[in-house]
């Protein structure tokens, strides 16, 4: 019998200024939905009032607030969630006139960031996120803070008085650091022994929910989590990936983008995204399923120009083709392909112009091997792109065409066998 899970009835409430475009602010009202039933919150209601600029106090209305109060009463919410990251003060006046617990959209993603993370890593810095964001807003939040907490936004640290002591949040967030600065420096090793092997480097990245996993997992043939959720993978994976020559690649999933992602969250994460620095070849998935698939892909684009990624190749990879909405029209300036990652023929589409990709950094060989170097014939299979392959009987020799990478120890390797 499956276990029940009793969800947490949410209000959701946001300000429309008179620069927010209507669709724009309904889509990111509809993602605030989104988030919230990911957080595993049943929304009751959402609540939109339209304003010049957010109330510097209380982020909407005097009168809205006291509608709300109201409402909530009525309608016996457990929380109320609003659509941006409200200042200390703001949350402070919220709380003290609605009596409710009160969060902000960038605490939603921190908790959900807290349900999500599987590794180490992952867990630190979802602490360091959350604490960073909670040092400025410790002040009259008493007795909400000072016991463990049950329900969205309160997953993560596991509140011991945290009010009473930022000495002891800024030692934890020190301490947090130092832990995280050593994974770091593995992750550092790892990259330069990949380097070192100068294998060639894909990430994936996108807006959540693109399909980046799926992808992943479709490649590589990997077991990545994998589902219709916003924030579905949070750490970063590195599997083999073969392209149809046999050439093999890396490919790396990675953390979705979302517009409007917390700054302390891109703090944080930063050596986790440090992975798409190394990267040869960025794959941009985005959902063309979506309605607002444009502005997902620019909100990754801007996120991917301020962590300085600008002159690695990027490939947009549009995906869920079977289901595209019936509005959309392509509009990236980087090549592009069309697939449904469910689709064997479509990824093989998507591994031919990768390897394409490849090539292009590759310099050609024309070698002729003794047929005793079997080792060196294997590598040629694996490690480089071999495209023609044939025996010659009396010289015993095999006459092997194809691309390598320039500073591949096999390129050295090839210049004493080169016709």
């Amino acid at each position: 019998m499956e276990e029940k899970i009793d969800l947490e009835k949410a209000i959701l409430v946001g300000c429309q200024t008179t620069k927010d475009d209507d669709l724009r602010f309904q889509y990111s009202m509809e993602e605030l939905v989104s988030l919230t039933e990911t957080a595993k919150g049943e929304v009751l209601i959402s609540v939109v009032q339209k304003r010049d600029r957010i109330h510097p106090a209380t982020y909407i209305g005097k009168g809205k607030v006291e509608e709300l109060k109201a409402l909530a009463e009525e309608l016996e919410a457990d929380l109320i969630i609003f659509n941006d990251e409200l200042s200390p003060s703001q949350k402070r006046n919220l709380g003290a006139a609605l009596d409710m617990r009160i969060i902000d959209r960038t605490q939603l993603i921190l908790d959900i960031f807290a349900m999500r993370a599987r590794s180490k890593e992952g867990k630190l810095q979802v602490e360091l996120a959350q604490l960073q964001y909670l040092l400025p807003r410790l002040a009259g939040q008493g007795v909400a803070m000072s016991r463990l907490g049950a329900g969205i936004g309160t997953r993560g640290p596991g509140e011991t008085k945290l009010e009473s002591d930022r000495r002891h949040i800024r030692r934890r967030i020190d301490e947090i650091k130092g832990q995280l600065s050593v994974i770091v420096q593995h992750r550092e090793r790892y990259r330069e022994r990949r380097k070192k092997n100068k294998a060639f480097q894909v990430a994936i990245v996108g807006y959540t929910n693109a399909g980046k996993s799926t992808l992943f997992n479709r490649l590589s043939e990997a077991d990545s989590y994998e589902e219709n959720q916003l924030f579905a993978t949070l750490d970063p994976m590195t599997r083999k990936i073969i392209l149809p020559s046999g050439f093999m690649a890396l490919v790396t999933d990675t953390v979705g983008f979302i517009q409007d992602l917390p700054t302390t969250l891109i703090a944080a994460f930063r050596s986790t995204l440090e992975e798409v620095k190394e990267a040869d070849l960025l794959l941009h998935v985005v959902d063309m399923s979506n309605p607002d698939y444009f502005h997902h892909e620019k909100t990754v684009n801007k996120l991917l120009d301020d962590l300085d990624i600008k002159d690695i190749p990027q490939m947009t990879v549009y995906n869920k083709r079977d289901i595209q909405h019936p509005d959309f029209v392509p509009t990236a300036n980087t090549p592009t392909v069309f697939i449904s990652a469910l689709d064997a023929e479509d990824r093989n589409a998507l591994k031919k112009k990768i390897e394409d990709v490849v090539i292009n950094t590759m310099e050609p060989y024309d070698v002729k091997v003794p047929s005793t170097e079997g080792k060196l014939l294997a590598q040629l299979k694996n490690e480089t792109i071999l495209r023609e392959l044939s025996f010659h009987e009396e010289q015993q020799l095999y006459i092997c065409k194809g691309f390598s990478l320039a500073d591949h120890a096999i390129t050295g390797q090839l210049l004493k066998y080169t016709v």
